[in-house]
């Protein structure tokens, strides 16, 4: 198709394109010289649907010294993200009522003008957009100017979904209210991630190597830590319980967590450093990672004050997580300790083991409510490399004695897999990522784990928990970092 032009009065509607069903874009213009502006507005309008259509104005709606509209719109031809370019022979606001697209968007310079447009989008059920489609050198933009806010448009959740297990968003809302009520106790790694965003320089003569230039630095809270600053985001009410080193790191940390207002414990173990993970960034995409960690277990000494402490706690805890990254803090003696003091208690369990760079075995929470590994851990966990999916599932939830098991499967989503006696329930169901246009990954997997977690503590059922975690997961990974996510922003993308 985008070989060749198409011509607005040949081709009037969606009905005639091949893409039914899509969620359309649309953009228009004159494109007489296709500059940094155009491009970074048609990059914009590609991450708010499935589909970007762009109108060329023909020669009868420009002025006589414009280019050929045969070579403007060659050139809107080779963009990759422009799906269908059309040479507009009336005004796009007459094409865009025949068109019917979902969104149309227009630099920011119009918002404040009249968009006749818009009156004929709202018929449609349509949205106007405005864009500057501005960039600034870094990729820090979004914490500096919409602190680091996600477009709602790039999440399409799965309706099917609700009615196959019959909840809506009005029950998905009590659920979240209700967040409030529990009390949660997070154990686990504290983690100082680092962005380092870079200006590629170009190839070393030297040797081939990338040579970039550092401009800007950001630190963020990370590993457990983060689990349970959007536990306290999210409305519940949280204690921390964490190691650190004895280094700047470490007094960094305390002083960004303390402004989280969560309450904390951390313990000091002199023989590690503060788990730092670096990453160098440049144009959206990470170069290298540096990981400055030891992992080795915990003494018996802090082992002993943190089993001390997880006791003071126990009985005013509904819900224990394990946020576990491998670095040696949560030895099995004080994973089985804590889980006996769980039992007893009739407080709720779940984990998260994380295997990336190094090696855990998330089958080791023996009893979980919840555990949330990705395809890779689960395989670790029982030794299985080649079963299916369910297989693997079902092993996984005999080894650890979980009731429910989670296995994140990046992109592609989540499958969710059930414990029943009852053979009419669903025993696994799937839920693909809702969000389409992701910017950063970090912290996906955090945000399900947290959210899915006092949805079960909260009473709900694990479809109504695997729902609200994906939508969480969605909106975590469409902005850059990992920050706590608010029971305002699950709000509105629940009422979207």
């Amino acid at each position: 198709m985008k070989k060749d032009y198409l011509n607005s009065k040949n081709y009037p509607s969606l009905k005639q394109f091949p893409p039914i069903n899509k969620k359309i874009v649309f953009v228009s213009g004159v494109f007489n010289v296709l500059h940094p502006g155009h491009l970074r507005l048609l990059d914009f309008a590609s991450t708010l649907g499935d589909f970007l259509i762009v109108g060329v104005l023909g020669k009868n709606l420009v002025p006589e010294n414009t280019i050929p509209e045969k070579e403007r719109i060659s050139i809107i031809l080779e963009l990759k993200k422009v799906d269908i370019a059309i040479i507009l022979m009336e005004s796009p606001e007459e094409y865009i009522n025949k068109l019917k697209p979902d969104i149309v968007v227009k630099g920011k310079e119009h918002e404040n003008q009249f968009n006749p447009e818009e009156k004929i989008l709202k018929k449609n059920s349509g949205k106007l957009i405005f864009s500057s489609g501005e960039t600034k050198s870094t990729f820090f933009e979004s914490f500096n100017e919409s602190k680091s806010k996600f477009n709602h448009n790039s999440i399409l959740k799965s309706e099917n979904f609700q009615k196959k297990h019959d909840f809506n968003s009005k029950s998905l809302i009590k659920v979240l209210d209700d967040f409030e009520k529990i009390r949660v106790l997070v154990i686990g790694d504290t983690i100082i991630d680092e962005y380092v965003d870079c200006d590629p320089v170009g190839i070393s003569q030297e040797d081939p190597t990338i040579v970039v230039r550092p401009n800007e630095s950001k630190f963020f809270l990370g590993g457990a830590s983060i689990v349970a600053a959007h536990a306290k985001s999210l409305g519940a009410n949280v204690e921390y319980i964490t190691i650190l080193g004895n280094d700047d790191l470490a007094k960094f940390y305390s002083k960004k967590i303390k402004k989280t207002g969560l309450k904390f414990k951390s313990y000091i173990d002199f023989d590690r450093p503060t788990t730092h993970k670096k990453r160098f960034r440049a144009h959206g995409h990470t170069l290298l990672r540096v990981h400055n960690y030891i992992q080795q277990p915990i003494s018996n000494e802090i082992k002993n004050k943190i089993l001390k402490d997880v006791n003071h706690k126990i009985t005013s805890t509904d819900l224990i997580v394990f946020s576990d990254f491998n670095y040696g803090m949560l030895s099995q003696e004080l994973v089985n300790e804590i889980i006996y003091l769980a039992n007893k208690n009739k407080v709720l369990i779940v984990a998260d083991s994380q295997s990336s760079s190094q090696i855990g075995d998330i089958s080791r929470f023996i009893g979980s409510k919840l555990v949330t590994p990705t395809e890779r851990e689960a395989r670790i966990a029982i030794k299985d490399f080649s079963s299916g999916l369910v297989t693997v599932a079902e092993k996984l939830m005999v080894k650890a004695g979980a009731e429910y098991v989670f296995i994140t499967l990046g992109e592609e989503g989540v499958l969710i897999h059930q414990k029943t006696k009852n053979k009419n329930d669903w025993r696994n169901d799937m839920l693909p990522a809702f969000n389409k246009s992701p910017i950063d990954p970090a912290g996906a997997g955090d945000a399900l784990l947290i959210t899915s977690s006092l949805a079960l503590a909260s009473g709900s059922n694990i479809w109504k928990a695997a729902y609200l975690g994906s939508i969480a997961a969605a909106c975590q990974v469409g902005r850059l970092g990992n920050l706590p996510l608010t029971k305002k922003e699950l709000f509105q993308e629940i009422n979207k």
